[in-house]
């Protein structure tokens, strides 16, 4: 497992390619989280990296994009 700083830095880059993506396609958060199933609290959280984000809702943000769920990894790892 990494340090924290490197947990930080991938969630933090997780969070900014969900945001990319949501604003490309003119979503709110609150459209986003609906899309996805989820709180748009946690669509926000995610995106400012300040809670992790689960394997299985990085799937749902990703279906909900429209997007593959490497392009929410893009230059996390």
């Amino acid at each position: 497992m990494g340090t924290q700083e490197e947990r930080r830095k991938i969630l933090r880059r997780i969070g900014e390619n969900v945001r990319r993506e949501r604003l490309r396609r003119g979503l709110s958060q609150e459209r986003l989280g609906f899309e996805a199933g989820l709180h748009r609290n946690y669509i926000g959280f995610a995106e400012r990296a300040e809670r992790s984000i689960t394997v299985v809702n990085i799937v749902r943000i990703a279906k909900a994009l429209r997007v593959p769920i490497q392009g929410l990894f893009r230059g996390a790892v």
